[in-house]
């Protein structure tokens, strides 16, 4: 093994049916190749890594010093550019290919979660609400509750859970079963749903 991950786009989800007839649910995932963009040694940088690139972009949507760099190491420009750790000695201009997984190995699934928006506490944090309603109240019953004395210490905790944000943060779903690996069309094939909505970008490590 030369580098520790690779570089992916989240195609969709499927299903497929494995030896005793029981239907899976997997994530079709388009993995590489990753060109090497860039080597960083433990002598000059203080550690050994490897930069790859993924996915083509148009040389109108790039700005000038991404395309002189680009352009020194005789490359057209990518989309999504990430490190991984190296354990072998690899050169700048080597593709790196899912021949560096197996089939039935589990890996390490990196992406940006789904935005959701501004949400409330039952959906962004599970809360049962107050209840039934009853004849006194009407508008409550996904409504947070208390949070907090009014007299002493007359503040909110942090870290009280109310509404805000949901989704649209980094993710990382550990020990993901690979199922099948199509070298020909780069597809990656693995159980259950990764983060992240169709098309985003997937860090898959070992």
């Amino acid at each position: 093994m030369s580098v520790s991950g690779i570089i992916g786009k989240n195609i969709g989800m499927t299903s497929i049916f494995d030896e005793s007839g029981c239907n899976i649910p997997c994530t079709i995932i388009e993995a590489g190749p990753c060109i090497v963009l860039q080597i960083k040694t433990k002598e000059k940088d203080g550690y050994d890594s490897c930069q790859l690139g993924f996915d083509e972009k148009k040389i109108n949507n790039t700005n000038k010093p991404l395309l002189g760099f680009f352009k020194k190491i005789k490359s057209t420009p990518k989309k999504k550019i990430f490190e991984f750790y190296i354990k072998k000695k690899i050169k700048s201009g080597d593709l790196i290919k899912l021949n560096i997984f197996n089939e039935n190995e589990y890996v390490n699934i990196t992406g940006i979660s789904k935005g959701k928006g501004f949400q409330g506490v039952v959906k962004r944090h599970g809360f049962s609400g107050v209840g039934e309603k009853s004849h006194g109240q009407h508008n409550r019953s996904r409504a947070p509750g208390s949070i907090g004395a009014g007299s002493d210490p007359s503040r909110v905790f942090k870290g009280t859970k109310m509404a805000g944000r949901l989704g649209n943060k980094k993710v990382t779903i550990k020990k993901i079963k690979i199922l099948k690996i199509d070298l020909i069309k780069n597809l990656l094939i693995v159980k259950g749903s990764v983060p992240g909505h169709k098309n985003s970008y997937l860090i898959i490590r070992k």
